[in-house]
């Protein structure tokens, strides 16, 4: 079996660009006392940590936990279930609370996180993802900040999937070839 083709639609150089812009965008934005960055995992573990980095250039000591929620297990498309298998470990209650996750695309599983953690008493829940798929919406949400909008493509790399393969990679490709 050969490994599939990915062309590249946005390097290394712009998406580290593009995560200081948005770091100052989320601190310009009042998110900054009492911040707990709640990372997606997985696809969500290599944009957080640059973002938290961004944050404490950009002058945010934020906290941060992980959810791990799932809607894809090993498929590439969502099975439309939630699946919760790791919660936060840290109280949300008066917190303000930006929920970190790599690509928006149905919105299911994001709005989902939202309306929890508001439940749970977060005085204000923010949404920062690195890619924004706005086409394949199905649920009622928006990303308070994107860093691009994506093209109805397969992506995968820094962080994102295919079958659990090519996480690794430093920048954000397109599968031309799946196999």
């Amino acid at each position: 079996m050969t490994e599939p083709r990915i062309d590249v639609l946005f390097s290394t150089e712009a998406i580290a660009a593009r995560i200081a812009g948005l770091a100052g965008e989320i601190r310009d934005a009042g998110f900054g006392e009492r911040l707990l960055v709640v990372a997606v995992l997985k696809g969500g573990f290599v944009f957080a940590a640059d973002l938290i980095r961004a944050l404490h250039h950009a002058g945010v000591s934020p906290e941060v936990d992980f959810m791990s929620l799932s809607s894809y297990r090993a498929g590439t498309t969502s099975t439309g279930t939630i699946t919760v298998l790791r919660d936060l470990e840290t109280d949300v209650a008066g917190r303000q609370v930006l929920i970190v996750d790599d690509i928006l695309e149905s919105g299911r599983t994001l709005a989902w996180a939202k309306r929890l953690l508001g439940e749970r008493g977060a005085a204000r829940v923010g949404l920062a993802v690195l890619l924004d798929k706005p086409g394949h919406r199905a649920a009622e949400i928006e990303a308070d900040f994107v860093g691009f909008t994506c093209p109805d493509l397969f992506v995968v790399g820094f962080g994102m999937d295919m079958g659990h393969a090519f996480r690794e990679l430093p920048y954000i490709g397109h599968v031309v070839d799946p196999q």
